[in-house]
């Protein structure tokens, strides 16, 4: 009963204002952690049935991944700017306008992510001649495969991702949640089939994220048309797109995707120092990914849960409330990384079992992911939660030309200097991403101390 009522106080304390109290932060945080559990669960379940195909369908999924993540986070930034100008008008109370918002964030996120993915799909060998031609011939022949493929599935994400961010934005965390779960456990259904039973690979890897995505979108729009009206919006909403919506939408979209592609850009060439370094290599680092995302998945939820939260209270004007859930979000966002380190590093050996791999590269897994759990304790929180924040306050620009400038000057370079000039290897490339996350971090909380992150105008 003690520890009960301390809990209880804590939570009155640090994660109640006059804007929300902790039960709905507890509301809206639950739904995101679970989806974001599923998701990384999920591709960490794809992944190591794709490594029934050997290494060099591991490592051409790994490396298109990373072109994937940049790509469809340049129309996930889009849905983004729907999310904080649906949570500012829900937080001021005009539900006309929260409809009309939701309805430009899907019109323009879907044309987005069609025209991506037609541009991509075009001009796929010139792209991976770029970025992976130093690859071993059968990791190119697999790599275009999944490149293609994952490029035809973009427009059913997009709607997917679009009507999550609106529903977000509203605080219908389990609404997104639940189209979310239709999508991915589709999508792992689907992998089982095709490559664990028909033997597909690649192929069957390609046709299980089409067949699943645009299912999904399928879904979301019959949730937003016939289930659930919560977000009022009409087809005329889908057709007609206002500029003055889309100019909203787009203060906050655009910076952020263009930080997006500059960042996952930095990604993606810090990719090919590790492309030269071997098939290995890149299975060394697609693993270590898989592994560290999975510890940060509660983080991660945080992070996403912190944009309505912040949102909404910017929208009534609260800005008090608001400084105060961004402190008590970051220390939880810490106790959470040490938490799931603790808790999940006992179990590395059995975790990376699950991927099959070549003996010789476990020792450098376990490293790397030792490392940077440790690291992400004190770095990760200051690095994503707080831009978040900064973000759902309508400071957008700030935070995307900070987080370019830190990716190219810090990791970039540094990640060229400690990997390949200095001998480091995949380490060094790992390292150079935790210094750049302690930079960025100290920019971002330098910036939360002052006033100017919550002087701009969004919304009338």
């Amino acid at each position: 009963m003690h520890a009960y009522k301390r809990g209880l106080s804590f939570l009155q304390k640090n994660l109640t204002g006059e804007s929300m109290d902790y039960r709905q932060i507890i509301a809206l945080f639950v739904p995101i952690l679970i989806d974001q559990a599923f998701i990384v669960g999920l591709n960490l379940v794809n992944t190591a049935m794709i490594s029934s195909s050997g290494m060099a369908a591991v490592s051409a999924v790994n490396m298109v991944d990373s072109l994937n993540i940049f790509l469809i986070n340049v129309f996930v930034a889009l849905a983004t700017g729907g999310t904080v100008v649906v949570a500012q008008y829900k937080g001021s109370g005009n539900q006309e306008m929260v409809g009309k918002a939701a309805g430009g964030t899907i019109t323009s996120v879907t044309l987005l992510s069609l025209f991506v993915g037609l541009l991509f799909a075009g001009f796929h060998n010139p792209v991976l001649n770029v970025l992976f031609g130093s690859a071993d011939q059968d990791v190119f022949t697999n790599a275009r495969v999944y490149l293609i493929g994952s490029c035809a599935s973009y427009a059913g994400i997009g709607i997917v991702e679009a009507v999550c961010g609106a529903l977000r934005g509203i605080g219908k965390t389990k609404s997104s949640l639940m189209l979310s779960l239709i999508m991915n456990l589709m999508y792992v259904l689907l992998n089982i089939v095709f490559i664990t039973f028909l033997d597909m690979g690649v192929f069957g890897m390609t046709l299980a994220a089409n067949i699943s995505r645009y299912a999904g979108a399928v879904c979301a729009l019959v949730y937003l048309f016939k289930i659930d009206a919560s977000l009022r919006v009409q087809l005329r909403d889908l057709l007609h797109l206002p500029i003055s919506m889309l100019k909203k939408i787009m203060f906050i979209g655009l910076p952020f995707a263009a930080e997006q592609m500059f960042f996952n850009g930095g990604k993606l060439l810090t990719q090919t120092f590790i492309v030269g370094l071997g098939t290995n290599a890149i299975a060394t680092n697609a693993i270590s990914s898989s592994l560290a995302g999975f510890f940060q998945i509660p983080a991660g939820a945080l992070s996403l849960t912190i944009v309505t939260v912040v949102g909404q209270c910017i929208g009534s004007g609260n800005v008090p409330d608001a400084r105060k859930f961004i402190k008590s979000f970051l220390w939880l966002g810490s106790a959470s990384l040490l938490i799931t380190g603790v808790v999940l590093m006992p179990f590395f050996h059995p975790l990376v079992s699950l991927f099959g791999p070549p003996p010789e590269i476990v020792g450098d897994i376990f490293l790397i992911v030792l490392v940077n759990t440790i690291a992400a304790i004190f770095l990760w929180p200051i690095s994503f939660i707080t831009p978040s924040a900064l973000r759902a306050a309508g400071d957008s620009k700030f935070t995307s030309i900070t987080s370019m400038l830190s990716m190219w000057l810090f990791r970039v370079v540094l990640g060229y200097l400690l990997g390949i000039v200095f001998g480091f290897g995949i380490l060094g490339v790992w390292l150079a991403m935790n210094c750049e996350w302690g930079v960025r971090g100290a920019i971002f909380l330098w910036r939360y101390r002052g006033t100017k992150w919550y002087a701009h105008k969004l919304i009338d």
